[in-house]
């Protein structure tokens, strides 16, 4: 992949000539010549062996280009930009193309009160201090290490709420700051490459599930900057750039990468600048899986579930109990069993029991009618609720024993019907034999794209403040295994945020009391529903 990647843009190098470009287009142009430019150098720095084909070429084009007045000199002329020009200089000094005057005048901009010292995010205060590192040239910045705290990636992140361009800052940090796997960083505090890892394999998931391989791309090198390469992340990353990588060895990037009308029309223009990018990070990860540096520590260890769990899910129960209790039978049921399942994964029964007595009595003679609008997730954890309570429904029996009668004359039964038929089984109104009928798990196909499915499910449910959503998927994570997964976790602790001081979930923004009623009591059940597997799962994993 490596070696293709580097032919196709060899064979395009002349697009990185400022000269011979649109003037709405100079900038892109030397943005890409800088970023092709510093893959040659990391080459040379990173394989002993000399260059040779497609980095040969490139490097050659780099240094006629940078060998002109009419470049170099814009140094000296636009301080603001010195990156675009000192990033080209440090790939030639790599490279062994010393160029004493290029240096000098990138040594004048630096040391004059401005080019390195107008205010800069963090990691992009990064990027200078790498690069003035990798030009060899002295200054009186901060060290890298001391920057470090203050970037995005030290500040563990949530997840979810990361846009592309806080990608983009994160394993750009993680470059500089482990000089491209060439130095192990000082983290701050309790931070570790373990923390960093944890954070870059879930990142990788999002990325994919977006089919963004520029960033798929990049944070695949990011793990290999940290020098995991025993990740199953990253194995997947790496067959989801085979995937998508052309014959020719081009890697289209993703939708938007370059201005609507940048191209003026010019296809071959556009053709090369939408991949040119992505097609470096796939040449650069290849480059650096196969010059490994070292490896990196243990993940770190993620907090118990049920101990964070325990006090929300209290108070959501006893929430949604009294809620019930005001309710209409056909309405307030489906709240009573999820406050009975959210006592019973943090072991507190009694929290839920007078709810659950006061609805077997009301609902003793209901009319079979009821219990089908239900279905058979309400009908049949509200029944092993009883029983555990000790309590009795005979309408509800009589509903889940006629349900049984009619299951176990099926030879199969659909999928989404499996877990109601579980339910019967442990009621006792089906025999453990009865499970024969359940269809088989999901094929490995489908194991690997379930992740993907739920992460762009979570990103979705947080750009629409769709909470049910987002305690669904989080209750089919859990299920699925992946209760303590980052992922998981931290859709864990974006939903935790949304319950307010009366133990209800969601702010709805809205004035009408009628609607924020009926918001939060469903999304208080489906979120205590969803805790509730994630401590039950947390138990089975101890």
């Amino acid at each position: 992949m490596e070696d293709r990647a580097v032919a196709w843009l060899a064979a395009r190098r002349a697009m990185l000539d400022p000269r011979h470009t649109h003037s709405d287009t100079v900038l892109f142009t030397r943005k890409a010549l800088i970023e092709t430019a510093f893959l040659v150098g990391l080459r040379a720095r990173l394989d002993d062996a000399p260059l040779d084909g497609g980095y040969a070429a490139i490097l050659q084009q780099v240094a006629d280009v940078a060998g002109r007045p009419s470049y170099r000199e814009m140094v000296a002329q636009d301080e603001e930009a010195l990156l675009l020009y000192a990033g080209t200089y440090a790939a030639l000094r790599l490279c062994g193309r010393e160029d004493l005057e290029f240096r000098r005048i990138i040594q004048q901009a630096a040391a004059g009160g401005y080019a390195a010292a107008f205010e800069r995010v963090p990691y992009r205060q990064l990027d200078l201090l790498h690069t003035l590192y990798l030009c060899g040239i002295e200054h009186d910045l901060p060290a890298i290490d001391t920057v470090l705290p203050f970037t995005l990636l030290c500040q563990n992140p949530n997840v979810l709420k990361l846009a592309d361009r806080d990608i983009y800052a994160v394993t750009h940090t993680i470059f500089y700051a482990t000089d491209f796997g060439r130095r192990t960083p000082v983290w701050p505090g309790d931070y570790s490459s373990g923390s960093a890892v944890e954070l870059l394999e879930a990142l990788l998931i999002l990325a994919e599930a977006r089919t963004n391989a520029d960033l798929v791309g990049e944070l695949l090198c990011c793990l290999y900057c940290l020098g995991v390469n025993d990740s199953d992340a990253a194995d997947r990353a790496w067959a989801f750039l085979e995937s998508v990588q052309e014959d020719n060895g081009r890697v289209n990037g993703p939708e938007g990468i370059i201005h609507p009308g940048i191209d003026k029309g010019n296809e071959d223009f556009r053709h090369w600048a939408e991949g040119y990018h992505t097609t470096i990070v796939t040449a650069l990860a290849g480059l650096l899986r196969r010059t490994p540096r070292r490896r990196t520590g243990p993940r770190p260890n993620l907090p118990t579930a049920e101990v964070a769990l325990t006090a929300p899910l209290r108070r959501a129960v006893v929430w949604l109990c009294d809620q019930s209790l005001e309710q209409d039978p056909r309405v307030g049921i489906a709240g009573v069993t999820a406050a009975a399942i959210g006592a019973a994964a943090i072991q507190e029964h009694h929290l839920a029991r007078p709810a659950l007595e006061h609805y077997a009595a009301v609902l003793s003679e209901a009319p079979r009618i009821l219990w089908q609008e239900q279905g058979m997730e309400v009908a049949g954890e509200f029944a092993l609720a009883l029983h555990a309570a000790g309590a009795n429904c005979p309408s509800l029996n009589d509903f889940l024993k006629a349900t049984a009668d009619v299951v176990s004359s099926l030879r199969t039964v659909p999928a989404d019907i499996a877990d109601g038929l579980h339910r019967l089984i442990s009621l006792g109104f089906l025999g453990p034999s009865a499970a024969a009928v359940i269809p088989q798990q999901s094929t490995p196909y489908e194991q690997r794209s379930y992740p993907l499915q739920a992460a762009s499910s979570l990103c979705e449910a947080r750009k629409t403040y769709n909470l049910g959503q987002l305690a669904g998927t989080i209750r089919t994570l859990a299920q699925g295994g992946w209760g303590r997964h980052r992922i998981t976790q931290d859709a864990v602790a974006l939903l935790l945020a949304q319950q307010n001081i009366t133990g209800a979930f969601g702010y709805p923004t809205s004035d009408n009391k009628l609607a924020r009623g009926q918001a939060q009591r469903s999304w208080t059940r489906s979120a205590v529903a969803a805790l509730a597997i994630v401590v039950r799962a947390s138990h089975k994993e101890h």
